[in-house]
């Protein structure tokens, strides 16, 4: 899992609250569990006039113009800004592997929906969570300045802003020790991947029929 220190991006704004998983990433596009494509599809049935389907070539496809992610000024934001109860609906891993494909590494916004929030640390995403006030001014700085970047700074929990003030967040200590460090739950077991071999030996040389077994 990559890991989040200080990142610094430009912001898109998600405008609409009760941004469900479906809309996130839809259902036709869950056949896979591998983990990687699922980007190009994120917002689809918003990002596109057409319906899409799996293995569809995007450049084949008819974008929405209207659509914040398709217009000029927010071309490669990396902060996604959203409105209350972001990431709704059903508990699709999909959604967060979408937000991350596409290059978002960072949502800012007043609440999410619980598993997706916490899926979203497991997949090296940050969720930041802000008062409802405080999103809504991000809004109207985001729509009034083309090229609006925020700077998020993980090991100190602030959200830096162009003119250099700061919004304290509240993360969790563990969630923030995964992130800072790259570790997902796989991750966090290979930390021990010494204590786990000299114990399988220990158990072999023990017990010297489990090393062989009939098919």
């Amino acid at each position: 899992m990559q890991a989040f220190t200080v990142h610094k991006g430009l912001v898109a704004p998600m405008d609409r609250a009760n941004v469900d998983t479906d809309a996130i990433i839809p259902k036709q596009f869950l056949k896979s569990i591998a983990r990687t494509g699922f980007g190009q599809n994120l917002f689809d049935e918003w990002r596109y006039l057409d319906k899409g389907e799996p293995g569809q070539d995007p450049a084949s496809r008819k974008p929405n113009p209207d659509f914040v992610l398709n217009q000029p000024r927010y071309a490669g934001a990396s902060v996604l800004l959203a409105r209350k109860n972001f990431g709704c609906g059903s508990s699709r891993e999909h959604a967060p592997w979408a937000l991350d494909q596409y290059g978002f590494r960072a949502i800012i916004a007043p609440s999410y929906a619980d598993i997706f929030f916490n899926n979203c640390f497991k997949n090296g995403l940050l969720p930041i969570v802000l008062p409802e006030e405080v999103v809504s001014r991000l809004f109207d700085e985001v729509y009034g300045f083309v090229g609006y970047q925020l700077t998020i700074d993980l090991p100190r929990q602030v959200v830096v802003k162009p003119d250099g003030s700061e919004i304290p967040f509240e993360v969790q200590a563990f969630r923030k020790y995964c992130l800072v460090n790259g570790f997902d739950d796989i991750g966090l077991t290979l930390r021990h991947a010494d204590k786990i071999k000299a114990f399988e030996a220990e158990r072999i040389a023990r017990m010297p029929w489990l090393a062989h077994r009939e098919l």
